[in-house]
């Protein structure tokens, strides 16, 4: 069976409507990242203890769920699932705008992006991040061309192979990802091997659950049919990941607290944290984890595309949450520079560091995702990444015919 990709025909007032917000919040992010330029980052919550603020927390999110993002393209042609396969080059492409927008983030944060090219050519191999601009660069390009191998027919013979190497490339940038906090061993929460498998699984559920949203909202706006064959197929999956990070999280704070000089960390993020420990057990336990699965394995509830979308939401919002509590409350958590003692100084040693998200540090943060959905938005728009029908019969002719022709 032959499946037709085409671009949406017509540019009514809700495309134009939808570009000129983004595009808004794009603006602000870039009014954002001049405010902090010009003023310095005493303008934003960030502080000499806590150097990773709220934009970070966006860019680290939006790169791990751009790995995530390939789950539909992944399934379809490395491991030969048909009813995905007229799904993959729309996974392709988000994964390249959520990649995008979280390194426009990361570049305009760290107050002199137009350092870039100095990372970009001076290399200190010694780095987990020398080693991420690798990762990201090698991603753009190897996505890139598996996209081609997906929407051009003569090129659909290396589709697989292409699929591979970005399914290899995938697991090894969210591995960096993950890396880049399990390196430092400074930290008490961090520095262990756990955080790259669990920064791999994350990537699968915040990927999958913001494909969902993107797939049925561009089907939907576009007037074209999706069938609840991969809807249902779709809903499962994530259900499935949001249970695998859980349990991720959950053996990931056994093990720190078997660990007796893990003990303050485990008590500051899971009690007496504060804010911090809020957003853990109802941010991203509850609300990101817990009432997520209850709604999809509900025999009504999950079966209903209203509450499919809610559910993939709420693990986006816990997914947040789980990033600002790894990222930024555990810098909060006082550095233990001599283990065993107390100690205090005027630079506040041995004391909870006390952090508030600015309004540009969010406006910048809220851009990254801006610049993502008007990379979809224009590319749906006007290239051909969704097919025109993909309803209960044409998944059923994929699963039992020949292979599809883009």
């Amino acid at each position: 069976m032959k499946i037709a990709y085409r671009e949406i025909a017509g540019s009514g007032p809700g495309f134009y409507a939808l570009l000129g917000v983004l595009g808004l919040f794009v603006l602000f992010a870039l009014a954002s990242a001049h405010y902090m330029e010009e003023h310095g980052h005493i303008v934003t919550g960030m502080t000499n203890h806590i150097v990773w603020g709220t934009p970070h927390v966006f860019a680290v999110f939006l790169i791990v769920a751009a790995s995530g993002a390939l789950n539909v393209a992944s399934i379809a042609s490395v491991f030969g699932k048909a009813a995905y396969k007229p799904l993959a080059p729309l996974s392709g492409l988000l994964a390249i705008a959520l990649l995008a927008g979280g390194l426009a983030v990361l570049l305009l944060d760290l107050g002199r992006p137009e350092r870039l090219i100095v990372a970009m050519t001076e290399y200190n191999f010694k780095s987990i991040f020398a080693w991420n601009i690798f990762l990201y660069t090698g991603f753009f390009a190897i996505v890139a061309v598996y996209l081609w191998t997906m929407l051009e027919r003569r090129m659909n013979v290396f589709t697989k192979p292409a699929g591979f190497v970005a399914f290899v490339w995938r697991l090894m940038l969210t591995t960096g990802t993950g890396s880049i906090f399990g390196f430092l061993v400074s930290r008490q929460a961090y520095d262990t091997a756990l955080l790259a498998p669990m920064f791999i699984i994350m990537s699968f559920s915040y990927g999958l659950a913001i494909y969902i949203l993107v797939v049925s909202a561009a089907f939907r706006w576009s007037g074209r049919e999706l069938g609840d064959a991969v809807v249902l197929r779709l809903k499962s999956l994530l259900a499935v990941f949001i249970a695998a990070v859980l349990y991720f999280v959950a053996v990931y704070h056994l093990t720190n607290l078997y660990l007796a000089k893990r003990h303050g960390i485990e008590n500051f993020i899971l009690l007496d944290g504060g804010i911090y420990t809020t957003l853990f057990w109802v941010g991203q336990i509850l609300l990101g984890g817990i009432v997520p699965l209850v709604i999809l394995f509900h025999p009504r509830l999950g079966v209903s595309r209203f509450w499919i979308a809610l559910s993939s939401l709420l693990v986006i919002l816990g997914g947040i949450a789980q990033m600002y509590v790894t990222i930024i409350g555990s810098q909060a958590y006082p550095l233990v520079l001599f283990p065993g003692m107390q100690e205090s100084s005027s630079f506040h040693d041995g004391a909870v560091h006390n952090y508030a998200p600015s309004l540009p540090e969010v406006m910048l943060g809220l851009g990254g995702i801006a610049v993502a959905g008007l990379i979809v938005a224009i590319g749906v728009k006007f290239l051909r990444f969704i097919p025109e029908n993909l309803d209960n019969s044409a998944v059923a002719a994929l699963e039992s015919t020949a292979p599809v022709q883009g």
